[in-house]
């Protein structure tokens, strides 16, 4: 725990909501003059025993339950990078999920033209696999340079998916399903995931493998076989990064080498010095 730091973050944020705002009227006469909401006030708001809050400002609450916090920053009004920083100050750890559920659906209108400024095969996803920005590269990729709706939806569900990724069912399929089921651990009540699995589950080639568990988090770094549709055989190497602002989204730049055979060197990784 960072005592100082979750002391900072929190009084600053609480002396910023008005007890008008929630219905408590400021005293009159000799009394309390700080601003914001008072401690007693927070525990009120939030149907916490009377201390609650003043042993989580003070960093005597040594691992303060998740759904505290999680109540402290929506009463706060904290965005997903200071609901980051709260988990950080207060359990050491980032959080267990977003703070909102809209949170990951949206990115910064610039992205799309920093997209279009890849040469390689470049797209944008939200914390659902939507679609968010793609530049031609990756359009190109698809009959009529029309791009799915929802990659992830396309990856594991979609005919031409399934000729396009090359081996789908040993090289694609096993990294891609614990991806999806990792997805909705972290956002349960995500209807378009849910729906997507839900679809899975009725597919007989996908169910069997998202059954089978597997431990696949991201593919970044990942080297894998592809069919282009202007280039034919080749192998793709998938970096993923993710927008700071959007979480759960993704950056996907693929790094795509023809060949039937993987005959290009690999590059060693980086590192500073």
């Amino acid at each position: 725990m960072n005592k100082t730091a979750l002391r900072a973050l929190l009084r600053e944020r609480r002396a910023l909501i008005a007890p008008e705002s929630h219905g408590f009227s400021r005293p009159t006469g000799q009394g309390r003059r700080a601003p914001g909401l008072s401690q007693h006030q927070v525990d009120q708001l939030l149907h916490r025993t009377l201390g609650t809050y003043h042993r989580l400002e003070s960093g005597t609450y040594p691992n303060a339950p998740a759904e505290l916090l999680r109540d402290v920053a929506r009463l706060f009004g904290l965005n997903e990078q200071e609901w980051v920083l709260l988990c950080r100050y207060a359990l050491l750890q980032d959080p267990p999920g977003p703070l909102y559920p809209t949170s990951g659906k949206e990115i910064p209108g610039v992205w799309q033209e920093a997209v279009d400024g890849i040469d390689h095969i470049a797209y944008l996803s939200d914390s659902s696999w939507d679609l968010l920005a793609c530049n031609r590269a990756f359009a190109e990729l698809f009959p009529g340079h029309r791009a799915p709706a929802n990659t992830m939806r396309w990856m594991l569900l979609d005919p031409h998916a399934r000729h396009m990724l090359v081996d789908w069912q040993n090289a694609w399929a096993p990294l891609l399903l614990p991806q999806l089921r990792a997805a909705l651990a972290a956002r349960p009540d995500d209807d378009t995931l849910a729906q997507i699995e839900k679809e899975v589950l009725a597919d007989p080639e996908a169910a069997p493998i998202y059954l089978s568990g597997g431990s696949a988090m991201h593919p970044d770094g990942d080297e894998r076989p592809l069919l282009h549709a202007r280039l034919g055989p080749g192998w793709a190497t998938m970096c993923a990064a993710q927008p700071l602002t959007t979480p759960g989204a993704r950056l996907m730049i693929l790094v795509f080498h023809p060949g039937v055979q993987r005959a290009h060197p690999r590059r060693p990784a980086l590192r500073a010095g």
